[in-house]
């Protein structure tokens, strides 16, 4: 075969694989198995004479053992792939379902539960015990999500002892240190924390299979689904709270309370687990969703990008480098990193690069030079005033932001000009969510004792 039948072929084999992959009943070892029989099949087609393209589609025709939906795949996709598909459930994986739908509403109502039990021991949800609440709040809901992934992967004993071991680290960290209330290490922790716990849900999400690439780009895609899911829920459950509050009003009760108490941070805890179980029962919908989002607010995200630039040089302002706007632009930042990361999860690594790659890079760019703007920004105030735990953190975490943007824009710039496979830029995003778990592992253990618990 040609290279660029090769090329071809591989494209096809991806897409088949990434297909396969979404039937939950089978496993990572199932998969490999099935794509190893399929790339046989091929083989021996095209020794007997035939093309690439028909090889394929005659192999998965044929394809037997693991089985219908190799068959289906094939039906779906003799015209030409890629569509989007809600397959037809089969008995197996109705029952399969029903098991995880129970197990998910357990693992829910643990989560919803868990943020009512301190309040049990004297803790309440506001006044004093807010930075209480503020350091722990990923630990009532976390664990629960952790458990459920845990169920659903058959993870093993290892995977289960680091995944525990992991939480009850994060728990002495939350509650071990003396931190004051309104200390810049507690907003730290609160913002590390969750962060490095999301991490140790991926670790149960891909079955401890974290080493692998395409398990840890798995992970990536289910995060910015299970966002998605979870804001939808969230605006439903604040229009719940309001028609709440007004009816019972309406008759002479105060439903206030209730909403704030009982419902609204419950709630939130269950949703955290039920958003992780709509993805990974509905993908096929957000799939469709996810990439339009990302194709929409890319353009959107590089015009306002380049507009801050433009109003910074002609106004000759520096950037504010106080607490809200380094939060502010970092935010900015992961939100830019996230688009990308979603984008790259969601393409075609098959396909010829385009305009919207264009449009990627040219956002990366500009984020890129953002961030050596704040990172200078930040350098001048640490000289001026000295180091401090908000400016540390921002300062390290810019750096991370910026040597992950400065080798994505470089890697994008190679790829668009036709000279680097897609594959080294997904490689690279995946191996580097390692140096992200280590840094909010770090501003969550080392911080708190370095700066004086201030």
């Amino acid at each position: 075969m040609t290279l660029a039948s090769d090329s071809g072929l591989e494209g096809q084999i991806a897409e088949w694989r990434a297909y396969v992959r979404r039937r939950r009943e089978l496993h990572q070892a199932d998969t490999e198995e099935l794509e190893d029989h399929l790339r046989t099949r091929i083989t021996e087609l095209t020794e007997a004479g035939l093309r690439a393209d028909e090889a394929f589609l005659i192999a998965v025709k044929r394809m037997g053992g693991l089985d219908e939906l190799s068959r289906e795949f094939a039906r779906e996709h003799s015209e030409r792939l890629w569509k989007q598909l809600v397959l037809p459930g089969e008995p197996n994986a109705s029952a399969r379902s029903r098991r995880e739908l129970v197990v998910m509403v357990l693992c829910a109502a643990v989560a919803a539960v868990a943020i009512k039990v301190p309040s049990w021991f004297g803790h309440g949800l506001s006044g004093d015990d807010s930075g209480f609440y503020a350091r722990n709040l990923s630990l009532f809901t976390l664990p629960a999500l952790a458990a459920y992934f845990v169920w659903q992967r058959r993870a093993g004993r290892r995977v289960i002892a680091v995944v525990t071991l992991m939480f009850a680290l994060g728990a002495v960290a939350a509650n071990a240190y003396p931190l004051a209330g309104g200390s810049q290490s507690v907003v730290l922790t609160a913002i590390h924390l969750p962060l490095a716990l999301w991490l140790v849900v991926g670790v149960a999400y891909a079955g401890g299979e974290w080493r692998s690439g395409r398990r840890r780009m798995d992970f990536i895609r289910f995060s910015g689904e299970w966002l998605i899911y979870f804001v939808l829920i969230a605006l439903g459950g604040g229009a719940l709270s309001a028609i709440t509050i007004n009816t019972f009003l309406a008759i002479g009760l105060d439903a206030e309370g209730f909403v704030q108490s009982w419902l609204l941070p419950c709630g939130a805890m269950a949703a955290v687990v039920v958003s992780a179980w709509l993805v990974e029962a509905k993908q096929s919908v957000v799939e469709n969703m996810a990439p339009v989002l990302t194709r929409v607010f890319t353009p959107l995200f590089a015009v306002a990008l380049l507009a801050f630039l433009v109003a910074m040089i002609w106004t000759d302002n520096g950037v504010d480098v106080e607490r809200d706007a380094l939060i502010l632009f970092d935010l900015l930042l992961v939100i830019v990193l996230g688009l990308l990361l979603y984008a790259i999860s969601a393409r075609d690594p098959a396909a010829r690069p385009g305009l919207f790659d264009r449009l990627q890079l040219a956002l990366v760019v500009t984020a890129l030079i953002i961030d050596v703007v704040v990172l200078l920004a930040i350098t001048s105030r640490i000289t001026e005033w000295g180091l401090s735990p908000n400016k540390t953190a921002a300062l390290g975490e810019n750096i991370i932001l910026l040597t992950n943007l400065a080798w994505s824009a470089w890697l994008f710039l190679r790829f668009v000009r036709g000279r680097l496979p897609f594959a080294r830029l997904e490689s690279w995003q995946t191996r580097y969510v390692i140096v992200y778990a280590a840094w909010a592992w770090t501003v969550v253990l080392a911080f708190p004792p370095v700066f004086g618990f201030a």
